[in-house]
């Protein structure tokens, strides 16, 4: 990695690109896109597209209800949120990576040490990010790249904090912004992934009556009844599906000690391989959350305490859904990087990312591939870092792939 994509890399670590979804704090993607791409300007490359999406987007079924509530609340949502398109060559066919520049929170830390970086993004995915760039200056100096197949940059807002891209990467691969070869650039270990998995979110929710803590029999224990059936569906869901997840997230009922609240939500996040292990896991949870109802009236009836919640328990709980009815990426298409990329495990499970919205495009092959690991790396927790060998190895990789595309005339 050159002088250059040092300076870059930390300029756009020391840039805070958590969106609203992450924060109160301030946004500044708009900064981010542009520096990012003035250094591809720098080689050659030209920015197709820039801006935010339309509010026509979130206007969708599938949209997820922090996205919605979101836009509810803030008129100006969309607009401190752009994502660039670059392009470099006219030719088709064409090869597209995306990346993401918008990251969680909180800020970490920023710093080089001469072997690794730190700083939120470091990892996911700006580090990724600047390392594709090298990788693509060497790649350009192929004649053939540019002349007889094109390069395309997604460089998206909206892939963190449970958008889903939703409005980054999936109005521009609708508008046209994608190839025939798709790469998105997340920590893989440098194995090529040919599968994504999607993810829903349901919300368990409680709407009962408080009582104060002198009588708690009065009202509604809807710490003790989620508590409850947050075991319940653990059990009931752990191991539901081969290609999935299931996250036992939130539980919120109250922070104080002196009342006993009687409405309150427990929230789980549910990942999938395929439409078929969505629907397994909907019907698990919806009738394991009918079981464990009736389980938590015959256990709790005859206790003074929580006699109320158990009697009315069914009628004050509700399973409301969050996040639903995304696809997810299968491996019907995989894209073959012999030589370039070691396939991912077989048995081994993928993750969610913005790579879903290639799933029903027709003439597309579609791999997640990146440096780096989510847990080794600590992407989304503290102390996240790259070290500039496994981003230089990156550049490598993609500097091979592009040019192997141009001379294999695409394919």
């Amino acid at each position: 990695m050159i002088a250059p994509d040092r300076d870059l890399l930390l300029e756009l670590l020391r840039t805070p690109t958590a969106g609203p979804l992450e924060t109160d704090g301030e946004v500044r993607l708009w900064d981010a896109v542009h520096a990012y791409a003035g250094a591809a300007h720098a080689f050659g490359m030209h920015t197709a597209h820039l801006g935010p999406a339309s509010p026509e987007v979130i206007r969708r079924a599938d949209v997820p209800a922090v996205v919605r509530e979101a836009v509810r609340r803030d008129p100006g949502f969309l607009e401190c949120q752009p994502s660039l398109v670059l392009r470099l060559g006219h030719a088709e066919p064409a090869v597209m990576f995306n990346v993401h520049l918008d990251t969680v929170a909180p800020v970490e830390p920023v710093g080089f040490d001469g072997v690794r970086f730190h700083g939120r993004g470091a990892i996911d995915a700006k580090g990724p990010a600047v390392a594709l760039l090298a990788g693509l200056r060497e790649a350009a100096r192929d004649p053939a790249v540019g002349r007889d197949v094109s390069v395309l940059v997604q460089a998206v807002s909206g892939e963190e904090g449970g958008a889903m891209g939703v409005y980054g990467t999936r109005p521009l691969v609708e508008a046209g912004f994608h190839g025939t070869l798709n790469v998105f650039c997340e920590p893989t270990g440098l194995r090529c992934l040919p599968r994504c998995t999607a993810a829903m979110t349901a919300a368990v929710v409680v709407r009962g009556e408080d009582a104060i803590d002198d009588e708690p029999h009065a009202g509604h224990n809807a710490t003790v009844l989620l508590g409850f059936l947050a075991q319940h569906l653990a059990l009931v869901l752990a191991g539901c599906v081969p290609d999935g997840w299931v996250c036992v997230a939130g539980l919120h009922t109250g922070r104080l000690h002196n009342r006993v609240y009687g409405s309150g939500e427990l929230l789980l996040n549910l990942s999938y391989g395929s439409a078929e292990s969505a629907a397994v896991l909907t019907g698990a949870l919806e009738e394991g959350l009918r079981d464990g109802l009736v389980e938590f009236t015959e256990r709790f009836r005859g206790t003074q305490p929580f006699r109320r919640t158990a009697v009315d328990a069914s009628a004050i709980t509700a399973l409301e859904w969050r996040k639903r009815g995304l696809p997810a990426l299968r491996d019907h298409d995989v894209p073959d990087l012999d030589g370039i990329a070691p396939p991912w495990p077989a048995g081994e499970p993928g993750f969610t990312c913005d790579a879903i919205w290639l799933a029903d495009v027709p003439g597309t092959r579609t791999a997640v591939l990146g440096p780096g690991s989510l847990e080794t790396n600590n992407a989304h927790a503290r102390g996240e870092h790259a070290h500039v060998e496994e981003l230089d190895r990156f550049s490598a990789v993609v500097c091979e792939l592009v040019t192997r595309f141009a001379r294999n005339g695409g394919r």
